[in-house]
């Protein structure tokens, strides 16, 4: 078959007539690769026009220090290459993307000078219409896609800043009373110290602080009528011992889990003059201890809330490996917790879950995508379902959220570029087609749906085995 009848075969050229068609065959020629080959590298001079004639290609592109697959195919009449040639300004700009071939290949490919000369002779309208398309196509879309991200980096920075105010306002809080507990515990020991307290009344003391603190730290969580009883008992105790203010110490002590009892052995290890002073000092102990908890919990919640930002973002690892799915799953859902205030999350892992080689960062960033709508159908409030599942050599990832639902008129275009549902400033329609791209491209997976008023279910199934670079 000779080049023109191969040409003619294409759906490219279909529509040429014979002249035209020799004319291209003058021009070009066919390139054969005998197996598996590098066609050209992203950057190289974009000097042809690409078409496959037979075989199979794989379109590469370049992000940061990683070349990543954009689409593999064997359908004829592909193209690939100087597709912008006949653009006025860009005739000497290098490929885009780098082109392989998959197997045995067979491609035409004409130079970018004849390629240009064709589209702007033959088809002059088509050639204005086509680089307005693509100039305005190219602004537009980087508009948008920086948009998407500013817009998903302002919402997750915002929200990291809710849940980090709270426990770095609660240490704050915790370590200004601290400091005032420490300085009335000094007080309280010179006063103490002032009134000739027996050098072994002291050790005892000291024994007792000890014993206090260590109660402090296994107390028992009570009631609100148990500890209410406990505090009206105590506050009877300290009342009939003399001591002041009784309403003031007794809630103290029982949050340790102390009570009369302990307070008698107090009495004994002390006189009735010291004893007033001792319980109060061992009180600001007490408090001291509950402060110095309170900054534990602080500094180990932002401790969390860091590490699921480093877990959210992948930090510090390599950009494709084995990822564990349920950690990913977890780093979202901190990161969106501040959209969760009424959401009710059940998790559904699947126990034992195989990791699957992937790119963690991107598909944290699908995670946010699916969770983030469905607390948006949901009004902010409802049932948020997340399941992991195993199934044919492949995890699953089922998002189910029990809103209003798609409608059947939109769901065919729910994963199209630009296309939402959410109100105008609200949603730039690319979430879901990001994700598309990110399960289906990048990890030859698939993500779909089903919806129905009452449920919308999004699964994601990933590979468990890796496929060919």
């Amino acid at each position: 078959m000779s080049a023109i009848d191969e040409l003619r075969t294409t759906f490219l050229f279909e529509g040429l007539s014979d002249a035209q068609l020799a004319w291209v065959a003058e021009r070009g020629e066919i390139v054969v690769y005998d197996e598996a080959a590098q066609v050209f590298r992203e950057g190289d001079p974009a000097d042809y026009f690409w078409i496959l004639l037979s075989g199979g290609l794989r379109l590469t592109r370049t992000v940061g220090r990683e070349v990543i697959t954009v689409i593999e195919t064997t359908q004829r009449g592909v193209y690939a290459g100087a597709v912008r040639a006949f653009i006025p300004g860009v005739q000497e700009a290098g490929y885009l993307h780098g082109l392989a071939t998959l197997a045995p290949s067979r491609l035409f490919r004409l130079p970018a000078p004849a390629f240009a000369t064709l589209m702007r002779d033959w088809f002059p309208m088509a050639a204005h219409l086509l680089e307005g398309l693509y100039l305005g196509i190219r602004s537009i879309e980087g508009a948008a896609r920086e948009r998407e991200k500013l817009a998903a980096l302002g919402s997750l920075s915002a929200g990291l800043a809710h849940e980090l105010n709270n426990p770095a306002a609660a240490a704050m809080r915790a370590a200004g009373q601290l400091r005032e507990r420490v300085a009335a515990m000094r007080h309280k020991l010179a006063l103490l110290a002032e009134g000739d307290l027996d050098p072994e009344v002291l050790r005892r003391l000291v024994r007792l602080q000890e014993d206090a603190a260590d109660r402090a730290r296994k107390a028992p969580q009570l009631s609100v009528v148990e500890e209410a009883d406990r505090e009206d008992e105590l506050s009877d105790w300290l009342a009939d011992h003399g001591v002041g203010s009784s309403w003031e110490l007794a809630p103290v002590f029982v949050a340790a889990g102390i009570g009369a009892a302990w307070a008698d052995e107090v009495a004994r290890q002390t006189t009735p003059e010291t004893l007033e002073g001792a319980l109060r000092w061992l009180a600001y102990t007490l408090e001291t201890e509950a402060l110095v908890g309170e900054i534990e919990n602080a500094a180990s919640r932002i401790s969390t809330l860091v590490g699921a930002v480093k877990q959210y973002s992948s930090m510090d690892r390599a950009p494709f490996q084995d990822v564990d799915l349920h950690d990913g799953l977890d780093s979202t859902l901190v990161m969106l917790g501040h959209k969760l205030g009424r959401v009710r999350v059940v998790k559904e892992y699947a126990p034992g879950l195989p990791r699957v080689p992937a790119y963690g960062g991107e598909l944290n960033q699908v995670w946010t995508n699916l969770i983030d709508n469905a607390v948006d159908a949901m009004g902010g409030e409802g049932t948020l379902v997340i399941r992991t599942a195993v199934a044919s050599g492949s995890v699953l990832v089922e998002v189910i959220d029990d809103g209003a639902g798609i409608s059947p008129e939109a769901q065919p275009r729910v994963f199209d570029a630009f296309f939402t549902t959410k109100p105008v400033g609200a949603g730039s329609g690319l979430g879901l087609e990001i994700s598309k791209r990110i399960v289906e491209t990048r990890h030859h997976g698939t993500l779909t749906f089903t919806s129905e008023p009452g449920r919308t279910s999004f699964v994601a199934r990933l590979p468990l085995r890796a496929a060919a670079p």
